[in-house]
């Protein structure tokens, strides 16, 4: 069952992301929806196997002091 998902990016990145999905004669839905499946696959593969990207974001916040309960107060502060 398809379901729909809201994201929230920069006016710059999605108008690069509809151009990248024209030229790839793709859906932006498709896009995410491929890039989505090979995150799930990183369990099964080797993080060399992994795009770049997302091989150099792999532990950026390992040493940082931030928890799921500063990310709980941002959000409280920017919606509540």
């Amino acid at each position: 069952m398809q379901t729909k998902l809201t994201l929230r990016l920069e006016e710059n990145l999605i108008n690069q992301a509809k151009k990248y999905a024209a030229g790839e004669k793709k859906s932006i839905s498709k896009i995410v929806a491929d890039y989505f499946s090979l995150l799930v696959q990183k369990n099964q593969t080797t993080d060399s196997e992994l795009p770049p990207i997302t091989q150099s974001l792999i532990g950026i916040l390992s040493s940082s002091s931030i928890d799921e309960s500063d990310y709980r107060q941002y959000l409280e502060k920017k919606y509540l």
